[in-house]
């Protein structure tokens, strides 16, 4: 490789926690008396409180000022990529969140609301709500969407869940009580699958890349519930037969649910309904533009389903009658509900903008340098020495992403996949995904580049790899030491797994730093 890498170093600032600073008496916000009406009406305002809610003295929090609460999350903001660099996350789609996006959701029209309000007063929201389910109606060919799940697998979970009251309404739930997945699968679906009470059968892997149709035969019986299952799937693999997958499994008296989680590659070219599925679920906040979620973040699965499933979906669904927007909670055959009220609206807000400032046209066009970027990138990284690609000698479509193995980098070197990791982060990249587990590809990495990142910065994450690669072939000990440009070296082995030396709250810390378990001082990570 020809490109010339960047120069990196991370700050290191010796940053205590934000409950060790502050001086008494210092205020980021100082609040006006009240009115002196409002003090005539109220003259012991602690008294709306009830006693039992009240505490008992005043919180231990940090006195400072709004300048020094600024620069102490800076500083901590500098320590850290987080996607200020580069982050190509494969099987979780990472896109550019736009800045108008996110004023939008903060306006107080949306962050105001309260789901419990007269639908009258919700008009506005109502309307971007049913105008997101009937963009992803159009994606689908589904007839029905919802946004009551927190995220995919919530949504893997409604599909469950709604196949079970399918088949109780229909007195066969004792008899059909498997659900059919694939190992390369989310493992939600299987996850989700078993909490409903079914049992999992799991397909393997043909060498195409994907389970045989003979294995799905060999699985589907008059007992077959449903079929979950993403395409493609976490490999970047597509399934050509998933049509035929699904007449089998309907054949069988069973459901068909599509995880639309890797769905960046196929937006615009394929729609689940007439693939033959009867539901499916999109990442909101992947796939649509807004933030992707951390650990139980903003999220929304959307849930969308067939005419003939959307008499159980989770309860109130949006409607419009030609003049006015609904919240339709009389629904008897409903599930119920998967999570509170109707939705993660600021999530909405951002996919619908998201969606209708692409357009058709746009979304179509993301969708082809997705996949244009992942097959360029697969070029180049089939270059760099120790790299290998699964499933080499598969001829099967890879859409948005690719699964890779530095299996023989580590037999050849001794430096493994999390080596990689640590040492990319010196060239100010995230460090790359590896895949989910179980691995089923030894020393595995997945980029997606999706459609945000241009050509130079491609090169740029496969020179990083080739400079690494180069580094592990001719000096092993820089790679496995690494890394050796951020705030902090490497953490001690197991340290994040030992609950004696980690602390949730500011309260066991203290705690466990008087029991002697955690430093007198900000911790030492260091190794």
């Amino acid at each position: 490789m020809t490109e010339k890498l960047k120069e990196y170093h991370a700050p290191v600032w010796n940053e205590s926690s934000i409950m060790e600073l502050g001086y008494p008496g210092r205020r980021g916000l100082l609040f006006s008396e009240a009115e002196p009406n409002i003090r005539e009406r109220f003259p012991e305002p602690e008294a709306l409180i009830p006693a039992s809610m009240r505490r008992r003295s005043a919180p231990a929090l940090p006195e400072m000022t709004e300048p020094e609460v600024l620069y102490h999350y800076l500083r901590l903001s500098q320590q850290t990529l987080g996607m200020m660099g580069m982050s190509i996350f494969g099987t979780c789609t990472m896109k550019y969140n736009a800045q108008i996006n996110e004023a939008m959701a903060w306006r107080p029209e949306v962050t105001e609301l309260h789901p419990l309000q007269h639908e009258d007063t919700l008009q506005g929201a109502l309307e971007v709500v049913y105008g997101m389910d009937t963009i992803l109606r159009e994606l689908s060919g589904m007839d029905q969407f919802v946004f009551q799940a927190g995220g995919g697998a919530d949504a893997a979970y409604t599909s469950a869940v709604i196949t079970r009251a399918y088949h109780a309404a229909r007195g066969e739930l004792a008899q059909r009580d498997e659900i059919i997945t694939t190992i390369q699968t989310h493992p939600s679906s299987a996850a989700t699958a078993a909490a409903a009470g079914f049992k999992v059968i799991t397909l393997m892997l043909d060498e195409n890349g994907y389970p045989s149709l003979d294995a799905l035969k060999a699985a589907v019986s008059d007992r077959t519930a449903a079929l979950m299952v993403n395409n493609p799937d976490d490999m970047g693999v597509y399934n050509p037969e998933m049509k035929e997958w699904v007449r089998i499994v309907h054949e069988a008296g069973g459901l068909a649910f599509y995880d639309h989680a890797n769905f960046n590659g196929a937006m615009s070219k394929l729609r689940a309904r007439e693939i033959g599925f009867d539901a499916c679920m999109f990442m909101l906040h992947k796939t649509f533009g807004a933030p992707k979620s951390g650990v139980g973040g903003p999220a929304v699965g959307a849930y969308g389903c067939s005419e003939e499933l959307a008499r159980y979906l989770p309860a109130p669904v949006v409607t419009y009658d030609g003049d006015r927007y609904h919240l339709d909670y009389d629904r008897p055959h409903t599930i119920g509900k998967i999570r509170e009220f109707w939705g993660n609206l600021p999530v909405i807000v951002k996919a619908y903008a998201w969606s209708r400032s692409m357009g058709a046209e746009g979304i179509a066009q993301a969708s082809d340098i997705s996949v244009l970027a992942n097959n360029y990138m697969e070029k180049g990284l089939l270059a760099i020495r120790g790299v290998t690609r699964s499933h080499p000698n598969a001829s099967t479509p890879r859409l948005e992403m690719t699964r890779y193995s530095l299996q023989q980098l580590k037999e050849d070197t001794g430096v493994d996949v999390h080596d990689v990791q640590n040492r990319m982060t010196d060239f100010g990249i995230d460090a790359m995904w590896t895949s989910h587990e179980p691995w089923l590809v030894p020393e595995p990495f997945t980029p997606e580049a999706g459609e945000m990142y241009g050509k130079e910065a491609l090169d740029r994450w496969i020179a990083v790899l080739a400079q690494i690669s180069d580094e592990a072939y001719s000096d092993p000990g820089l790679v496995k030491t690494s890394p050796h440009n951020q705030a902090i070296h490497r953490l001690k082995a197991g340290m994040t797994d030992d609950p004696s030396s980690r602390a949730m709250t500011w309260r066991a810390f203290l705690k466990k730093r008087n029991n002697g378990a955690l430093g007198a001082g900000p911790h030492d990570p260091a190794s």
